[in-house]
């Protein structure tokens, strides 16, 4: 069997989507038989523009019971902005036609946050009449038209967006959702089977974070590891509550993205000193800000969209044992008050309200065993795996 693994983001590129589907193709090639191929096509480390580690253009993993093929594609440098996404799409989109051009392939997977990586996988599958798999990790369509509300752009690309979103769900045989926030949107879409493997723990953080606790510092300092988009909204929140807070605490953000200008501006406006701004670092070098955290911080805008959604980053921070906060609404406060012990959930943008929070919720650090066990990231891509796999079996295309 051969199966095509398309995803925009992938190792040693850092973010959810690539840590993501780097270990769901290692469970992959565990799964399939020596006589198969997993052929990854992806880009090279293109998330952030301060964060370029080397990678090569082709590489080959035989650490699995099959190859791992996987080819890397330059694109456009994007800063993040919608037009430099789309010529950055476009180039990756070229590339992944030319190097399946007169390949056979049995099964093609597509892991994607932002609908197109999902939209060249099926025009793929459909040109090769192969069945495809989706994995689905954020509703592109409703989020963009939630930050364009009002505008003349949102009348103009709604048309457009749902229609390619119309060709793509119908086209896969599977579809699998990060988010169980996700499930009423795709009941238009009954033609596929459905599953909700969340993101998960990675080991390195089970290993590294399990005991860390020492003493409470002062000033008390507010971990934020992430994008820093408009998505996220740390311009409308972390910088006014530095400001009332004090200097009883001290933020430290760690990350890039398209809102970065905005959050510096904030911070200027407000005059603070607690904020200290660092560019993305791999993952390893993100140990020790997390031994050193008191609090770690999320916070999603106050858009519908983002209702539904299910943060990776909760992952993360729950393989600590460090309160969090978090400015999140819908299915993400449901998911944090049915599974995460020692949080802080406040209205997205509530400045007062995080601060009366913060300051009348007594600090304790508490292990969250149960949480650590149920969501790590190596037994939830063994099970999707065998639900690709068994995609392909249903399709009459021996996986072995």
């Amino acid at each position: 069997m051969t199966i095509l693994f398309l995803t925009f983001y992938f190792e040693p590129d850092t973010g959810p989507g690539a840590f993501r589907t780097t270990a769901l193709v290692r469970e992959l090639a565990r799964q399939l038989s020596a006589e198969s191929t997993v052929h990854v096509i992806t880009t090279h480390p293109s998330r952030y523009q301060s964060y370029k580690p080397p990678a090569a253009d082709r590489e080959e993993w035989t650490d699995g019971n099959c190859p791992v093929m996987i080819r890397r594609v330059q694109v456009p440098v994007h800063n993040n902005s919608q037009r430099g996404q789309i010529r950055s799409f476009g180039a990756y989109y070229r590339a992944v036609h030319r190097l399946t051009r007169q390949r056979k392939y049995d099964l093609v997977v597509a892991s994607s946050s932002r609908l197109f990586t999902a939209f060249l996988a099926a025009r793929v599958a459909r040109n090769y009449r192969v069945p495809l798999f989706l994995d689905i990790r954020d509703l592109f369509r409703e989020a963009l038209l939630d930050t364009l509300r009002g505008s003349l752009a949102a009348v103009l690309l709604n048309p457009l967006l749902q229609a390619v979103e119309h060709y793509t769900f119908r086209s896969a045989r599977h579809i699998n959702l990060v988010s169980e926030g996700f499930r009423p949107y795709f009941k238009a879409y009954p033609n596929a089977a459905y599953s909700y493997f969340t993101n998960g723990i990675d080991a390195i953080f089970l290993t590294e974070l399990a005991a860390m606790s020492g003493p409470v510092q002062q000033p008390r300092l507010i971990l934020y590891v992430g994008n820093i988009g408009e998505g996220q909204g740390l311009h409308k929140i972390i910088p006014q509550a530095a400001r009332i807070l004090g200097d009883g605490y001290r933020f430290l953000i760690i990350g890039n993205g398209g809102a970065r200008h905005k959050l510096e501006a904030a911070i200027r406006r407000e005059g603070v000193d607690t904020v200290e701004l660092r560019d993305t670092v791999s993952r390893t070098a993100l140990l020790e800000p997390f031994r050193r955290a008191d609090y770690l911080f999320l916070h999603l805008n106050d858009l519908d969209a983002y209702k539904r959604v299910l943060p990776s980053k909760l992952f993360e921070y729950g393989a600590t044992d460090k309160p969090i906060i978090a400015g999140v609404a819908g299915y993400a406060a449901s998911f944090i008050r049915e599974h995460l012990t020692n949080g802080i959930v406040f209205e997205p943008g509530n400045v007062d309200e995080l601060v009366r929070q913060l300051q009348e919720t007594p600090y304790v650090r508490k292990s969250r065993d149960e949480f650590r066990a149920k969501f790590q990231r190596s037994a939830i891509c063994e099970a999707m795996a065998t639900e690709i796999l068994n995609t392909a079996q249903l399709s009459g295309r021996n996986p072995a």
